[in-house]
């Protein structure tokens, strides 16, 4: 947990002979322009966006999302489990090809709460470099708000006051508080938080069976009694004045609730990304979320039995989030850690994003 602002990591070397993919400079430069590639392995997540710049943004070339349960186990044995490795392993090994199909000349790849929080995270990331040659870098929390941030700010609403930022994630949730920047800068930020609570840890933590049984409800309010409780010191650092606020979510669990206010037969990133929706609709969804057991969940065409066991606690987590700020829209992002990292190498290299 921390409350300053992100400190920038340091800056990326220029291109240099091809190597194994992953690092900073890892390929070689294409004879036109550079491709730039962005790894984020999460705790519930493995995914990996690989683009080249164009006038004031990017094209993606090619993108990667698996779910590989990194974190699966964690909160009881303080370690990434054998099986969890094996599939991340899996995934990224599939991330190193198209690294060198593509022709990367630039890439970044981060690893976040579950190799933060594993006795055996710093094993694992050597297992991930001596098998397929990706370079994880392990960033902390407030590299992860940065990030997130600067992916997804575009998307808030201009000349409103302070907004809320928030990334739920599988091990954990970070919170930024930010003011609008002047014109196209980034927003400053304010304060964060890194709350240790993800889909998977409040999942764990209050274990499977009891969200299924007949007291799921009781469960759920469990849930967001005790993410609130851990959000109680960053609740001391917001400004009491809270008109005119903006509140802007990126993570599974936003965009997926977004779908199923939207009631789409399948999942769409055009319909959801920038899509602006009433809190109170949020609640009442997350409600009746909570509400069903596995199978009613399953049977909602943009969760499915992938997310079913696992998108209560993020419904937990953001009514949590919606205690604390009380805006009256939430802002809903298909883009985050990866995008910020695009934009960071990019803007590195001189483009005007």
């Amino acid at each position: 947990m921390a409350q300053s602002a992100a400190t920038p990591p340091p800056p990326a070397r220029s291109v240099g002979p091809a190597a194994s993919p992953g690092g900073h400079d890892r390929h070689r430069p294409t004879a036109h322009r550079h491709t730039y590639a962005a790894l984020d392995l999460g705790t519930n997540n493995c995914r990996l966006l690989i683009a080249r710049p164009v006038f004031n943004g990017f094209v993606v070339i090619d993108a990667f999302s698996r779910v590989v349960r990194l974190g699966e186990g964690l909160a009881l044995s303080g370690q990434l489990s054998k099986e969890a490795m094996d599939r991340a392993v899996g995934a990224l090994a599939i991330c190193a090809d198209k690294l060198v199909r593509r022709n990367v000349s630039l890439s970044r790849s981060v690893a976040t709460e579950a190799c933060r929080r594993a006795a055996n995270g710093r094993e694992f990331i050597e297992r991930v470099k001596r098998e397929t040659g990706v370079v994880l870098e392990i960033i902390p929390p407030a590299e992860e708000a940065r990030l997130a941030v600067l992916g997804c700010h575009k998307l808030l609403e201009p000349g409103g006051g302070p907004a809320l930022i928030f990334d739920i994630g599988g091990g954990s949730t970070e919170l930024v508080l930010v003011e609008p920047g002047e014109g196209e800068a980034a927003p400053r930020i304010r304060a964060w938080w890194s709350a240790p609570w993800g889909v998977v840890s409040l999942t764990e933590s209050e274990g499977r069976e009891a969200l299924e049984g007949p007291d799921r409800v009781r469960a759920y309010e469990r849930m967001r009694e005790r993410v609130r409780r851990s959000f109680a010191r960053f609740v001391e650092m917001l400004p009491e004045e809270k008109a005119n606020v903006g509140l802007l979510g990126t993570s599974g669990t936003v965009t997926t609730l977004a779908s199923v206010h939207l009631a789409l037969p399948a999942y769409d990133r055009r319909a959801v990304d920038g899509l602006s929706v009433p809190v109170a609709d949020m609640r009442r969804i997350s409600t009746m979320i909570a509400e069903m057991d596995f199978s009613g969940r399953a049977g909602l065409p943009c969760i499915g039995s992938d997310r079913a066991d696992l998108v209560v606690a993020g419904c937990a987590i953001l009514e949590a989030i919606l205690d604390i700020w009380p805006a009256e829209k939430l802002g809903v992002a298909d883009r985050g850690i990866r995008e910020g990292i695009l934009r960071s190498l990019m803007a590195r290299d001189g483009y005007a994003l």
